[in-house]
């Protein structure tokens, strides 16, 4: 695969004076894309715009309207320093400046006049150490980062194995976790007596997936039992607190681990009472782990709005009255006034999570563990501007119909927005996608199959793809816009990895834009093609099958002008509506029907052997009508491509004589033109259902109509 030059690393050059500015750009253009600042303000506004792309700062000290200190400290203010290094200017070799200047962040001094030389080390060793703590930076946050998907990972494994054997919702461990994580925020911030770190309430909220963990060794037909259990049976299901405990007390290793202490705490006391009443142990108020009575809360919230083998699922309203009203046991009163508190909003939030914000709380748990390294605060800063480019992303989308999607390879997965499963009624993973019965039943036809083929199709430097489809939204079907970008590994040999992508309702304007085509392409009085578009149907139809036999013919309404000049032109309108219809319903699929103008109309067939009857059914079926007072009479002239070739000219011109040559005759007739005998033959076809043969016209008679 062919690489294109690296981009050079970018200098940002802040001094008021212009030559100092140009003998340094002298000194480091060829190895440096150089921005130009002439005051301290113009500097920060460079560095709030293009903080991303600037890899150093050389910033004078002396500058009118903001000097070096100021943008050191407005620098440091906005943590920039952490990732931009500063190599301070100066004539002056003054302590104090020195050791201020380093106090807010300076990496190095350049003393002027410049020394090319020095000038030149001293920026490439800059670039290059920042450069190597950055890797090392990725390099520990890459680690973290697989650590904790890893470790998140395996719990969802464990827990859904449970949740399966248990009947539960596949939402029910995700409910627990969010909704633990809701309670101990708002008991760290709104009492004394409990304070958690952000890693504290990720690791509870990580833990408290393992709450039902000893289920595993219950008999399904306890668990899912649909009636009430009996005495013996309810014994049976309190074991599963011990055994869950025990299985953690079993593991050979990690015992000191605290997600192990506190899973252990979680599995054997969510089911305590405060007033002492639970099991196992009959632990009393706060001898029971904060931990376990936030999971308690969270465990039978969620249990009394599902639906579970044995109940219905309780209203939100319904579950908070029933929990506060104690029919669910006795909780710590602090927590019960969290419940009140948060009452309001948690139906919003469990409506609203999604893999999207699980992926935030990661980021911010990386970003926590991060911070212990405080030579790589960089990283910190790095996953908030992420996380805060997330947010923005996400509300954003939020404000359209747009369905985000992300489609992996290995894993088999398509990821969905929240709104977007919501609307498509799939759930927000979607493991194996193209064997999945109930998501490819939302797309029409095998248009996943083309969408993923030409996915794979794109290449790392043409990664984008549009596909247009019809989706199926709440039993209605609607055309859609995919529009997505394939994810291509960087080896040196690419592999596809899958897509990030977006799909737009596009329906309302698909239709519209159908319209006004349909409204281009068709009479408005009649409905039928008007004569344009037939005209470049009919071309194009014998340019693809030139092999194939042709008629054309063309018919105009006797006496139509009295129809006008009896009954308005109203009446003439219907008139024409009628002869429209049942010209529409007497040729096939496949023929073309148009209006050319006025009462005139064409027809075009398409036919194997004989065309003689066929136009005579389609004539006999038009002719001779009645509507309402006024008298059907129809003339028509025919043209055959074995006369004349697949010129549409020649073809239509053909008709055209052949029709003249009926209105010279006394109109009421069908002729078929014949080129080779140069005059014009008539079949009449409408007499009581009898051919009569009138003798020819010579073919100098005819001509075109004007």
């Amino acid at each position: 695969m062919a690489i294109g030059p690296a981009k050079n690393p970018c200098i940002l050059i802040a001094d008021d004076s212009e030559m100092n500015r140009s003998i340094l750009e002298d000194m480091l253009g060829d190895e440096y894309d150089i921005i130009e600042a002439e005051n301290g303000e113009q500097a920060v506004e460079i560095i709030q715009k293009r903080e991303q792309e600037i890899s150093l700062v050389l910033l004078d000290i002396v500058m009118p309207r903001m000097d070096g200190f100021g943008v050191l400290a407005e620098m440091k203010e906005q943590r920039w320093i952490e990732d931009i290094p500063v190599i301070m200017i100066s004539a002056e070799s003054n302590p104090d400046n020195i050791e201020k200047a380093y106090e807010l962040g300076a990496t190095d001094f350049i003393s002027r006049p410049f020394d090319a030389l020095i000038v030149h080390h001293r920026v490439v060793n800059t670039i290059l150490l920042y450069a190597k703590q950055k890797n090392l930076t990725n390099l520990v946050a890459d680690q973290i980062y697989e650590k904790e998907l890893s470790s998140s990972l395996m719990i969802d494994i464990l827990s859904h194995i449970v949740e399966f054997r248990n009947g539960e919702s596949g939402l029910h461990v995700r409910h627990v976790n969010l909704l633990t994580e809701l309670f101990l925020q708002h008991l760290s911030q709104h009492t004394e007596e409990y304070r958690f770190s952000r890693s504290e309430i990720s690791l509870i909220s990580t833990a408290s997936a393992l709450h039902d963990i000893g289920k595993i060794a219950i008999d399904e037909a306890i668990l899912n039992k649909p009636g009430r259990l009996t005495n013996e049976e309810f014994e049976v299901m309190k074991t599963h607190s011990v055994i869950g405990a025990q299985m953690l007390r079993d593991l050979p290793i990690h015992q000191e681990e605290p997600l192990v202490k506190v899973a252990y705490e979680i599995c054997r006391w969510h089911h305590e009472r405060y007033d002492g009443r639970g099991y196992p142990d009959g632990l009393v108020g706060n001898e029971i782990p904060i931990s376990a009575q936030i999971v308690a809360l969270a465990d039978v919230y969620d249990a009394l709005t599902s639906e579970r083998v044995y109940k219905p699922a309780f209203s939100h309203q319904k579950a908070v009255e029933m929990i506060l009203d104690g029919q669910c046991g006795v909780f710590n009163p602090l927590l019960m006034d969290c419940l009140r508190d948060l009452a309001g909003s948690i139906p919003m939030e469990l409506r609203n999570d999604s893999p999207a914000r699980a992926q935030q709380r990661e980021m911010r748990n990386i970003a926590e563990e991060l911070l212990r390294h405080k030579e790589l605060t960089a990283s910190e800063r790095t996953l908030r501007l992420l996380e805060h480019e997330r947010m923005k992303y996400n509300f954003f989308a939020s404000l359209t119909d747009e369905i985000q999607f992300e489609y992996t390879v290995t894993p088999a997965m398509v990821t969905l927005s929240a709104q977007g499963a919501s609307r498509l009624g799939l759930p927000e993973i979607i493991m194996d996608p193209l064997h999945d019965k109930k998501a490819l039943s939302i797309i029409e036809g095998g248009n996943w199959d083309d969408f993923s083929q030409a996915l794979r199709g794109t290449t790392p430097e043409a990664p984008l793809v549009r596909h247009d489809c019809r989706i199926c939204y709440d039993g209605d079907w609607r055309w859609t816009r995919l529009i997505a970008r394939a994810t291509w590994s960087q080896e040196e040999c690419p592999q596809f990895m899958g897509a990030i992508g977006k799909a737009i309702d596009v329906h309302d304007s698909r239709m519209k834009l159908t319209m006004l085509e349909r409204m281009a392409s068709h009479d408005p009085l009649t409905g039928l093609l008007n004569h344009s578009t037939a005209q470049e149907q009919i071309k194009a139809r014998m340019e693809a099958y030139p092999d194939h036999k042709y008629a054309l013919a063309l018919l105009d309404l006797d006496h139509f002008k009295s129809a006008n000049d009896t009954y308005g032109h109203a009446f003439g309108d219907q008139v024409l509506t009628y002869l429209s219809d049942r010209l529409r319903q007497s040729v096939r699929s496949g023929d073309i029907a148009a209006r050319i103008g006025g009462d005139e109309f064409l027809i075009f067939l398409e036919y194997s052997h004989d065309i003689v009857p066929i136009i005579q059914r389609i004539y006999n079926s038009i002719n001779r009508r009645q509507y309402r007072e006024f008298p059907i009479s129809i003339s028509m002239g025919v043209s055959k491509s074995e006369e004349t070739g697949t010129d549409y000219t020649a073809l239509f011109n053909a008709a055209d004589h052949a029709l003249y040559a009926v209105k010279r005759a006394g109109r009421g007739e069908c002729r078929f033109y014949n080129s080779r005998m140069e005059k014009v033959l008539s079949v009449i076809t409408p007499i009581d259902g009898e051919e009569k043969v009138p003798a020819g016209l010579a073919g100098g008679e005819g001509g075109s109509r004007k």
